[in-house]
């Protein structure tokens, strides 16, 4: 495995049609009992295989055993009526259905850790566990018990840290938290946001990565990003505040984005995992074009703190082309790699 621009994904596969709606968000399982326990192993298993086989050296369980990256860890939890709904604006972008906090959340036992020592199981390559942040967490939920999204935050912060506690134990090499509301509620980011997170990654000893993106490649993101101009510099707001932080590594849209590239300078001396696959489009990129993006990342980012990756989950995508991108993504590296050996042994001679 190579160590040297470690490739990845950011979470989500798209899952097999056998085990759930293609290019759907929120699908229904399609298996119940003991055949969607095993279904869902067998869509995990085979995610590690197609990743491993199409060049990814970070594995992750590409969300197979979950219906949504967020609300599936909250389902696991007390306090929290999946029955008792209520319609709220998501990220300040579209309506949806979700649940009500009706009393103190607790978390009574273990969410992933289960599905983690499985991957752990599937591969010898170093794994990453993705969490859904607290920010995040607490905007896609109706709070009728706190009335406060910094103290709910709060509250899902320490459970967050307890699960991360155990996914490290369970031999996950890397947690990745999910926070997309950092691109909207500034505010929040600076008041409590990432102070939050920090509480979520107290006291561990496994790299730590916060993701940040535009969202999924859906209507409701896509029109979203239409609206914000030539350039999105939103991450302005939140990179200094991560730069400073405990958190190892920040994951960020890149690839056929209008995020200026010389953001990522404010990053400089955190690893930086570099979104280099569009996930709102199906047009697979080709390995040069995968390999230009990462090469004007390194004016701004060391070599040895790159991690190529994608932009987003990919559950929405078709699978063939999310398989194909995962190719794209690992030849693009290597295009890097051999230009960057090749630079070091020109320098050597």
């Amino acid at each position: 495995m190579n160590t040297f621009l470690p490739t990845s994904i950011v979470g989500s596969l798209p899952k097999p049609s056998w085990l759930a709606e293609p290019e759907t968000l929120w699908s229904p399982w399609k298996l119940e009992g003991t055949a969607l326990r095993e279904g869902k192993q067998d869509a995990l298993r085979v995610a590690v295989q197609e990743q491993t086989r199409r060049g990814i050296e970070i594995i992750s369980d590409g969300e197979q055993t979950r219906q949504h990256f967020v609300t599936t860890f909250i389902e696991h939890l007390s306090g929290v009526d999946f029955e008792h709904r209520k319609t709220v604006r998501i990220r300040d972008r579209y309506d949806a259905s979700v649940p009500t906090v009706v009393g103190s959340v607790t978390r009574e036992h273990p969410v992933f850790v289960n599905d983690a020592l499985f991957l752990r199981q599937a591969t010898d390559r170093p794994i990453k566990w993705t969490l859904p942040g607290p920010m995040t967490m607490v905007d896609t939920l109706y709070d009728d018990h706190y009335k406060s999204r910094e103290k709910l935050a709060w509250e899902f912060a320490t459970i967050l840290n307890q699960e991360a506690r155990e996914l490290q134990d369970a031999g996950v090499d890397i947690i990745q938290f999910d926070e997309p509301s950092f691109n909207v509620f500034f505010d929040e980011v600076k008041d409590w946001g990432v102070a939050a997170l920090e509480r979520a990654t107290e006291g561990l000893r496994v790299e730590t990565a916060v993701h940040i993106c535009y969202g999924y490649g859906i209507k409701a993101n896509t029109d979203w990003k239409a609206s914000l101009g030539s350039q999105w510099r939103q991450y302005e707001q939140s990179f200094p505040l991560l730069q400073r932080s405990s958190l190892d590594i920040v994951s960020l849209e890149c690839q056929h984005s209008h995020v200026p590239m010389d953001l990522i300078e404010i990053l400089r001396g955190k690893k930086v995992m570099l979104g280099a696959i569009d996930v709102a489009n199906e047009v697979v990129e080709t390995p040069e074009e995968v390999a230009d993006t990462l090469r004007k990342a390194l004016a701004f980012v060391d070599a040895d703190k790159l991690i190529p990756s994608t932009n987003c989950g990919m559950a929405p995508l078709p699978r063939d082309v999310a398989l194909k991108k995962l190719s794209a993504l690992s030849a693009g590296t290597a295009i890097l790699r051999e230009e960057l050996a090749a630079q070091q042994l020109s320098v050597v001679s």
